[in-house]
Parts: C-alpha cells; structure tokens; sequence
C-alpha cells in the first residue's frame, strides 16, 4: 500500500469512527481533519467529499456481509446450518469492522439517491441469501411454513440490533451470540 492510499484508509477508519459515534450529519469534515491532525484542505487531497467517505464505507461493509454470506451458503449442508452459519458471519462482521458496519445499518440512508440505490442493490442481495435459507428449509421440510421474507427479517432483527448492545469485553463471544439467537429462531422455524 503506498503513502496516498494508506493515508485514505486512515481518512476512512476515522470518518467511519466519527460517523458511529456522532452520526453522519453531525460529524464535519472539520472534525475527521482534527482527529487525524491535519488541515481540512489536506483532506481533499484524498477525498472528494464527505458523501464520498460516506458511500465507501457502507460500500465496504456491504460486500464483507454479502462475502460473509456466501460463504455460509457454501460451507452449510442443511438449511438450519446455513442459517446458524449465516447468524455466525453476520455477527462477525458486526464485531470486526464495528464502525464500518454501523455505517452500514443506519447512515447509508443519507447518500444521495444514485448512491443509496447502490448501497440497497446490496442490501436487498444481502436480504435475499437469507430468504433463500429459510425458503430451502420450508421447500425441504426442515422448516414449518412461514414466509421467508419474515423468517429472514426475524433473524437479521436479531443480528443487526446487537451493534448496540455487544461487546467484546463482554462474557459471550460474536459466535456465542448469534448461537444463541439460532437456538431461538432454528426452535421457531422447526417443522414439527
């Protein structure tokens, strides 16, 4: 990595660090120069503008949640492992790359519409490997009949809100947590 894009990834890290903790609206560009000690001109040596950091940042996490879902397709043999699998990668995206995926769940709607059409693109696919999951397990009898569109929006409710409420320090591990919401979600989707 040279000097200009180790400097832009600094730029991200703390823009997405800003962003988390203040909000998108509320963090200026001011602010991102501050905490990296540098004048605000010299920020737009590296960026275009906030909206920019802003996209590529909801940008990122989107594709860490769509690879971390792929990948849980692939490695699960039944319907309930793909979506313990799936409870398990989404809740490490979450704790690894914190800032950039509470980006991802809450500020990316502040993009103006060309931008925010991409970003949802990706979080209607993201969206669509889980209802796939739980439409194998009720095709295949694994599951009782339900709509997949709500068996999927269950479980992403349980997934996306421990952003605000996890942490590492804590007694439960990110693969204890997302276990423990598919002990819950697998026991109400189980056909009897």
């Amino acid at each position: 990595m040279n000097r200009s894009s180790s400097r832009r990834e600094e730029i991200l890290a703390v823009a997405g660090q800003l962003f988390r903790q203040k909000g998108y609206h509320a963090t200026s560009m001011q602010d991102i120069a501050e905490r990296l000690r540098l004048q605000r001109g010299s920020l737009y040596a590296h960026i275009d503008s906030k909206e920019e950091l802003l996209f590529e940042i909801a940008d990122r996490a989107a594709e860490r949640f769509l690879a971390a879902i792929e990948e849980a397709e692939r490695a699960g043999r039944t319907a309930a492992e793909k979506l313990r699998l799936a409870m398990r990668a989404h809740m490490a995206v979450l704790a690894g790359y914190r800032d950039t995926a509470t980006v991802f769940l809450h500020e990316w709607r502040f993009l103006r519409d060309d931008l925010r059409h991409r970003i949802l693109e990706k979080r209607d696919r993201y969206e669509q490997h889980w209802r796939r999951i739980i439409a194998e397990g009720v095709a295949g009898g694994e599951f009782r009949p339900v709509d997949d569109r709500f068996g999927a929006l269950l479980a992403l409710s349980a997934v996306n809100w421990a952003y605000q409420w996890y942490s590492p320090a804590g007694s439960l591990s990110p693969e204890q947590v997302a276990d423990r919401f598919a002990d819950l979600i697998l026991e109400g989707l189980r056909a009897s």
